[in-house]
């Protein structure tokens, strides 16, 4: 107390009292009240009763206690406030597009206004609060991974177009004529020529772009923690991507115990219908073909052919979904290409539902539905299976309010399938991308049944979230070249893409693997965010335009002319 102190920030309130003035004065460290006073100076009191809010303001003045009765213990500063013996107006404000200060209960305005003034908007406390969390995790990451004699290396942002299962950003090359470079997708073919230089253990910051239809964990450009080791395994990289997550947990104050466990792809696929399941929760996916396909239940029987199986969520509790909630489960079904859902729901001897009357209560014994619970089921193949029940356990989940059993679930899902069918021609595409080393055990199997062949890559998962991806690279150019071959590319073809990758491992190549983890989603997790646009300062919108600063925008005729390039209309 005492203390003479001089601050600056924004007038984050202001309350004229008559006789004083208080004001709110903020910046990123927080708010503390300012008292201008019948002892201030005049002109203090003058423009303090002339502020408006979001005006940026230098305050001199001396640290007292406030009385008891007006302490704000919702504030850091609330038992203190600077009596103002100086008060200058350094950055007047206009009236702001947008409020900046909330009050409880207060809804924020539409997201695409907030894009608009996206400077006003970063000045919530919210925001900041976010980009301040990123900081401390982007350092967090540096560290963990300086620690463990990773080298912090940059590579090219303009580099060469290369398939990595998006469109590239093309940047037309003025110096040559009808020739481009691409943003990259992903540091990937420099960090594996990194390996065959030597440095055995890399890792950067990456900045990535990918051209690509955007969700609320998409945005065009993002950033991922990339890293590369070699003369590693698979074992040795999911430990050091382990220790970076723990750190990163730890950051924002969760102690997470590892070794994560681990669920291979098919068995995920089974047991939860995704890639990325949320082991939270004891829900898991069933196959009931063989106690339902007896029962003569036409919904199974008209479906029930080609391979088509029944499989089905046994739900405790599921006597409390009503008939609104199925019928909109069922419809959910539907939309993502199945033929509807079947339901039973079980109480005591009474059974009721879409095709209860097949049903008796030791049948739905047999399928673990209990008194009061509910069975829910799809019948064709697995592809269309998967995401459907995928989708209603996660409704399920919703709906009745289960309650998880840790509030963090984290697995690695391994065992990827190498190579999966192109959903019109049946021709294999890379399930990744395609420098992922074929499972040894299946090396034999890649040129007469590639689809059986298993990739060893490895997914990061987070209560239902993607983390990242890895996988152990091909070292041998005679695999690599294989593999292009299976991907319908030619030598000719193969050489013109990836020439320089293919005459790096023809140099020397350890084996290596590595991994990345995106960023931007770990932050959203840990700031309890809603969507990546509240964890990056200046993000596009699901259209990928830029609305702050009005990008992208046509090129002048002069530019377009310099670049060698016509806009047709």
């Amino acid at each position: 107390m005492g203390q003479r102190v001089r601050l600056g920030g924004w007038v984050h309130r202001r309350r004229d009292l008559g006789g004083i003035v208080f004001i709110d004065l903020r910046d990123r460290a927080g708010v503390v009240q300012v008292a201008a006073g019948p002892t201030a100076p005049a002109e203090v009191r003058r423009v303090a009763g002339e502020l408006t809010s979001e005006t940026v303001v230098e305050v001199e003045g001396q640290v007292t206690a406030r009385p008891a009765n007006m302490k704000n213990p919702e504030l850091a500063t609330g038992d203190v406030e600077v009596q103002a013996t100086k008060l200058a107006v350094l950055g007047p404000a206009v009236t702001p597009a947008i409020p900046v200060a909330r009050g409880k209960g207060e809804e924020l305005p539409a997201e695409e206004l907030r894009l608009r003034h996206r400077h006003l908007d970063l000045r919530r406390p919210e925001m900041q609060g976010n980009l301040m969390l990123r900081h401390r995790l982007l350092q967090r990451a540096r560290r963990t991974l300086s620690d463990l004699e990773f080298l912090e290396i940059e590579t090219p942002v303009l580099t060469k177009p290369t398939p990595e299962g998006a469109r590239d950003y093309l940047v037309p090359a003025r110096v040559h004529p009808g020739e481009f470079y691409a943003l990259p997708q992903s540091p990937q073919i420099y960090k594996q020529l990194l390996m065959v230089s030597g440095f055995d253990r890399y890792f950067q910051l990456a900045r990535c772009f990918r051209d690509e239809d955007l969700r609320n964990d998409r945005q065009p450009e993002f950033t991922q923690i990339d890293l590369e080791a070699s003369f590693v395994g698979m074992e040795d990289v999911l430990g050091y991507v382990e220790a970076v997550l723990v750190a990163l947990w730890d950051e924002a104050g969760h102690k997470i115990a590892r070794p994560f466990p681990r669920i291979t792809w098919r068995e995920a696929m089974e047991r939860y219908g995704t890639d990325k399941p949320d082991l939270r929760y004891e829900l898991s996916i069933a196959d009931w073909t063989a106690q339902v396909k007896p029962l003569a239940v036409p919904f199974v029987e008209s479906t029930l052919k080609d391979g088509a199986r029944v499989r089905g969520l046994a739900v405790k509790g599921g006597g409390g979904l009503s008939r609104k909630d199925v019928d909109q489960l069922a419809e959910a079904a539907k939309q993502l290409g199945g033929s509807g859902l079947a339901w039973v729901k079980r109480q005591g001897e009474h059974i009721s539902g879409s095709v209860g009357k097949h049903f008796t209560a030791e049948t739905l014994g047999q399928l673990g539905v209990g008194d009061g619970d509910a069975a829910l089921m799809a019948v064709g193949p697995d592809r269309v299976t998967s995401p459907v029940l995928d989708r209603v356990r996660q409704e399920v989940i919703r709906r009745l309010e289960f309650q998880p059993k840790a509030a963090h679930a984290f697995c690695w899902v391994v065992d990827f399938p190498l190579f999966e069918p192109e959903p019109e021609t049946g021709k294999p595409v890379f399930a990744h991308h395609p420098f992922t080393s074929p499972h040894p055990d299946d090396l034999a199997r890649l040129d007469t049944d590639p689809f059986s062949c298993r990739a060893l890559h490895y997914d990061a998962v987070y209560n239902g979230n993607e983390l990242g991806s890895g996988s152990i690279r091909i070292t041998d150019p005679a695999v690599q070249r294989r593999v292009f071959g299976h991907l319908g590319m030619s030598r000719e073809d193969a050489e013109a893409r990836f020439g320089f990758l293919l005459s790096g491992l023809q140099a020397g190549a350890p084996p290596h693997g590595g991994f990345a983890i995106g960023f931007d989603r770990v932050v959203m997790l840990l700031a309890g965010a809603g969507s990546l646009r509240d964890v990056i300062a200046f993000p596009k919108t699901t259209t990928a335009r830029a609305l702050f600063e009005g990008a992208p925008a046509p090129a002048a005729p002069g530019d377009l002319a310099a670049l060698h390039i016509e806009v047709k209309p």
